[in-house]
């Protein structure tokens, strides 16, 4: 495998190759190696931020069983990371969510079941949302899962959709737990809080700030999906976690140092969920024991480095 000859290198398909992680996963399997494609659907906007590194925009929408189709059949892809998804836990497009999350994803699977070419590895991005509040303790893959909401449920029932075709592909689910980095929609938590900082405001209004989550870089999370799909585990369902958990409160904390001031919090009874998640704090054992230790990012750097990216925007804007 030699950049100088382009047709000797993998091919891998990411699915939501626009969205936060897309852009991060492109990145990581062109350093791997892989020439990269990404789903787009019809009509929508490119961008170089978008396709990274060479990769290549397909028009597929994933509820166009014929279009996915086509795309397989072009790229013919060996190894396929599949993110697109309604990924708000919040999403008030009930309906939506389901059919995206479980159809869509069905109508991937059958298409590749039906490929002459079979990818070595496809990774299914699912969540950690599923566990709900299943327990207290730190929770590993032989939790039951206890799906709190409509995008948990969404999630879940695409794990069992994936199941059907276990025996023709192989295939891989990923449960990651929270996330963050640069480049995530301040409609999430942790960027609209470090937006707030970057901008000086002295208030912000949150929800609950005792959950407890654990949190990853964004950049820890894509090494732990291509080291997954290296090892290509057929058949592992896997948490993708740091394996600690932080309070909404330990956050503000971090962010205060780096910011140099405390923000004055509001507790807005509108951001109290009523089928709040209290804690969930993930086991990576399965995830260490399948490929390896790796150095991970601490979420204090993480935090850094969102804050420094938009207190830099904030202030090209002044």
């Amino acid at each position: 495998m030699t950049p100088s000859d382009p047709a000797s290198r993998p091919r891998a398909l990411i699915t939501g190759i626009g969205g936060f992680t897309g852009r991060y996963m492109a990145a990581r399997l062109a350093a791997d190696g892989y020439r990269v494609w990404g789903t787009v659907r019809a009509g929508e906007s490119l961008s170089e931020e978008a396709f990274p590194f060479g990769a290549t925009a397909i028009e597929a929408d994933l509820l166009e069983r014929g279009a996915i189709a086509h795309a397989l059949e072009s790229v013919q892809p060996d190894v396929v990371v599949h993110l697109a998804a309604v990924a708000h836990v919040a999403d008030s497009d009930v309906a939506r969510t389901y059919v995206v999350n479980v159809v869509g994803t069905r109508n991937l699977l059958e298409a590749l079941a039906q490929q002459k070419h079979v990818p070595r590895a496809v990774l299914l991005a699912s969540s950690a949302n599923i566990y709900g509040n299943a327990t207290n303790g730190v929770i590993d893959e032989h939790v039951e899962p206890q799906p709190a909401n409509d995008y948990a449920v969404s999630k879940l029932a695409m794990e069992y959709v994936a199941k059907r075709f276990q025996a023709q592909l192989p295939i891989i689910i990923a449960r990651p737990f929270n996330y963050t980095g640069v480049g995530q929609s301040p409609d999430f938590l942790v960027p609209k809080i470090v937006e707030h900082y970057a901008r000086g405001e002295k208030q912000i209004s949150l929800g609950n700030l005792h959950v407890a989550r654990d949190f990853s870089d964004v950049r820890d999370v894509v090494n732990a999906y291509a080291r997954l799909i290296e090892v290509a585990p057929r058949g592992a369902t896997v948490n993708v976690c740091s394996g600690s958990g932080q309070t909404l409160g330990a956050l503000l904390g971090m962010l205060a140092r780096i910011a140099g001031y405390e923000i004055e919090v509001h507790v807005d009874p509108r951001f109290v969920r009523a089928n709040e998640v209290r804690q969930l704090i993930g086991s990576n054992a399965k995830l260490r024991s399948i490929v390896g230790d790796s150095a991970r990012k601490y979420l204090e750097d993480t935090l850094r480095w969102m804050y420094e990216e938009a207190r830099e925007r904030v202030l090209e804007t002044q």
